[in-house]
C-alpha cells in the first residue's frame, strides 16, 4: 500500500469535454475517495471497492498516468495521476482491494455502525419471506407451506419453504421435481388475492420430443384448479420457440398441449444470457465513446438491441400482470434452468401488480424472494464482470470454471517444462565441465530427467502415452538418446509439441480454450458451459 493521500490527481469526465477536476485521491480499507480542491464546492466521490469491476492503466500522457476505473454500476471514473510510482501504487492498491480473498474481508463484515448489538441483530429479521407470503393473504384453503424441500432434499436451488397447492400431494411433487431440469418444479412466486390467480415458476420440462411425465401433469392442473375463477392457465416459455424446439434434441424442451389439459402455451423470445451479455458490451463501448454526436449515440445503441430486450421483457411482464390482474388467470412461467429469464419476467410482473414492489423495502424484499432465493447465480455472473474483455474471446458454450481448469493445467505443464529445462542445462552444464568422457552418461541422465515428465505432462490420451516414453522398447531408446542430443539446444522449441498435436494451437503458452474441458462428461452444467441447459447454441449443436 502507499500513502494515506494522492495530491493534484485529476478526474476526466470522459463524457462531455469540460475541464478535468483536480483533486486528492484518497484509498481507505472499503473506498477509494476524490476530494476536489475547491472549497467553495467540495465535491466527493466514493466508490466502494467491491463495486469495481476492473481497472486498467492507460498510455501516457502529457498530463500524467491515466487510469481506468469501471465499476459494476456502470460508473467510469478516468484518473491522471502525476507520478508514475503513485499510479502503480494505486492500480495494484485497488486491484487487490476490490478482490476480496476471504468473505470476512467484504466490507460488510468491517463496518460498525454506531448502534447496539440488539439493534444489529434484528436487522438480520429485517425481510421475512413468510411475513410477505402472509400479507399475499396466504397460506389460505388453496395453497398452503409445503416442507418438501426441507434441508434441500428435493432441489438444492430452491427455498425450503415452498407454497403449492393443497391438493397436490407429495408423490406428484417429486414426481414433477424429477421431469424438470435440475429439479426446479412449479411452486408459487406471487399470489394475487384480488382474483386468486398466481403466478408459478419452474425450469424446462425433460420433454425431448415425446416423453411425458403422469405426475407433472397433475401438478399444473393442481395450479390450474387452485384458482376457482378459471377454467385453463397460461403456460409462458421466455425462450425464443426455436431455442426450446432445439432443447428437444438434448432430452428437454417445452409443453405439449396435447399432454396437459386446459394449459394454454405462449413463447416470448426473449434471447439467452450470451446474447444478452454481447448486447450489454455493446452498449458500453457505445458509453465509452468520447463526446459522441447525438446521431453516432444513437446509432449505435440500435446496433447494441439493448433496448430490443428489455422491451421484451417488459412486454413478458405485462401479458402476464393482465393475465393475472383482468383476466383471473394462473400463469406459469419457465425458461431453461428457471433463475435468469422467469425471475426477470416473475419481478416485472409482481411489480407491475403490486405497488409494495414499487417501495425500497418492497423492491428489496422482491429480490430476496425472487431472485436470492430462488437461486439467481449472483457470483457467477458478476464474478465475470461486465467489462470483462475476456469474456468476448471465450467460447460461448464454455464456463469460466472450464476456462481456469484449463488455465491451471497449462500452466502445471510450461512449470513442468520449466523445470525439466533447468535440469537439462544443469547437465549441459556439468557436461561441458566433465569434457567428452561424461556424454553418454549426460544423454541418458537427461532422457531420465526431462523426456519423461513431458511426455507424461502432455498425453492427454491413451494413444499419447502410447507413443511416449511408456510406449517404447529397449531398441528405440538409442533413436530417443539420438533425438535428445539433437535437440539439447532447442529445449523450448520441439520437445513441447512432440507428443500433443493439440499444443499447435497455442501462442506464448496460451492454451486454446476452445477444444479443452477438463470438466469431463460428468459435470453439472452450467448456463454457460458445454452442456449449459440455458445454452441454446448447446442444444443446436446437438440437433
Amino acid at each position: 500500500m502507499f500513502s494515506e493521500h494522492i495530491e493534484k490527481v485529476q478526474l476526466v469526465d470522459r463524457g462531455s469535454s469540460r475541464r478535468a477536476q483536480v483533486g486528492t485521491l484518497y484509498l481507505t480499507a472499503s473506498h477509494t475517495i476524490f476530494v476536489d480542491n475547491k472549497a467553495e464546492v467540495r465535491n466527493e466521490i466514493w466508490v466502494l471497492h467491491s463495486l469495481v469491476c476492473n481497472v486498467e492503466k492507460q498510455s501516457v500522457t502529457a498530463l500524467g498516468y491515466p487510469l481506468l476505473v469501471r465499476c459494476k454500476n456502470f460508473q467510469v471514473i478516468q484518473l491522471i495521476i502525476p507520478h508514475e510510482n503513485d499510479c502503480n501504487d494505486v492500480f495494484m492498491s485497488l486491484l487487490r482491494l476490490s478482490r476480496a480473498r476471504r468473505y470476512e474481508e467484504l466490507y460488510c463484515f468491517s463496518f460498525k455502525p454506531n448502534i447496539d448489538q440488539t439493534e444489529r441483530d434484528k436487522a438480520w429479521d429485517f425481510i421475512d419471506l413468510r411475513a410477505e407470503y402472509s400479507r399475499m393473504g396466504l397460506p389460505n384453503k388453496l395453497w398452503h407451506v409445503s416442507p418438501i424441500n426441507r434441508e434441500y432434499r428435493v432441489c438444492d436451488t430452491y427455498p425450503t419453504d415452498l407454497f403449492v397447492p393443497r391438493s397436490a400431494t407429495l408423490p406428484v411433487i417429486v414426481g414433477s421435481s424429477k421431469f424438470r431440469s435440475r429439479g426446479r418444479f412449479p411452486t408459487l412466486s406471487y399470489y394475487y388475492k384480488e382474483t386468486q390467480a398466481a403466478i408459478c415458476r419452474s425450469s424446462q420440462p425433460l420433454s425431448g420430443f415425446s416423453a411425458r411425465c403422469l405426475e407433472d401433469e397433475q401438478m399444473l392442473e393442481a395450479i390450474m384448479k387452485s384458482n376457482p375463477g378459471s377454467r385453463f392457465m397460461y403456460v409462458v416459455d421466455t425462450r425464443p420457440k426455436l431455442n426450446a424446439m432445439a432443447n428437444r434434441a438434448t432430452g428437454k424442451g417445452y409443453e405439449s398441449e396435447d399432454n396437459y389439459t386446459n394449459i394454454k402455451f405462449q413463447f416470448i423470445g426473449i434471447e439467452n444470457i450470451h446474447v444478452m451479455r454481447n448486447s450489454q458490451q455493446k452498449l458500453i463501448e457505445v458509453s465509452d465513446l468520447r463526446s459522441p454526436s447525438m446521431g453516432e449515440f444513437l446509432v449505435g445503441l440500435e446496433n447494441s438491441d439493448w433496448l430490443k430486450h428489455i422491451q421484451t421483457i417488459l412486454a413478458a411482464g405485462k401479458f402476464i400482470a393482465k393475465a393475472v390482474a383482468e383476466e383471473g388467470v394462473s400463469v406459469l412461467v419457465h425458461c431453461s434452468d428457471g433463475w435468469d429469464r422467469t425471475a426477470q419476467v416473475c419481478s416485472v410482473a409482481s411489480v407491475l401488480l403490486d405497488p409494495y414492489y414499487r417501495t425500497l423495502k418492497g423492491f428489496m424484499v422482491l429480490v430476496e424472494k425472487d431472485w436470492v432465493s430462488f437461486g439467481h447465480k449472483f457470483s457467477h455472473r458478476f464474478w465475470r464482470g461486465l467489462y470483462n474483455h475476456f469474456d468476448r474471446g471465450l467460447h460461448p458454450r464454455q464456463s469460466v470454471l472450464d476456462c481456469l481448469i484449463a488455465v491451471k493445467e497449462e500452466t502445471q505443464q510450461l512449470e513442468e517444462l520449466l523445470a525439466a529445462c533447468e535440469l537439462k542445462l544443469a547437465a549441459l552444464g556439468k557436461e561441458q565441465a566433465n569434457g567428452p568422457c561424461v556424454k553418454k552418461h549426460t544423454i541418458n541422465q537427461s532422457q531420465a530427467l526431462w523426456a519423461e515428465p513431458v511426455h507424461l505432462s502432455l498425453a492427454s490420451s491413451p494413444q499419447d502415452y502410447a507413443g511416449g516414453i511408456l510406449g517404447t522398447g529397449p531398441k528405440e531408446w538409442p533413436f530417443q538418446q539420438r533425438e535428445t542430443e539433437r535437440t539439447k539446444l532447442n529445449l523450448f522449441g520441439d520437445a513441447a509439441k512432440s507428443s500433443d498435436p493439440d499444443n499447435s494451437d497455442q501462442e506464448s503458452g496460451v492454451a486454446d480454450f476452445s477444444c479443452h474441458s477438463s470438466s469431463g462428461g460428468e459435470s453439472l452444467p452450467s448456463e454457460d458451459s458445454v452442456k449449459d441447459a440455458d445454452s441454446d447454441e448447446a442444444a443446436f449443436s446437438t440437433a
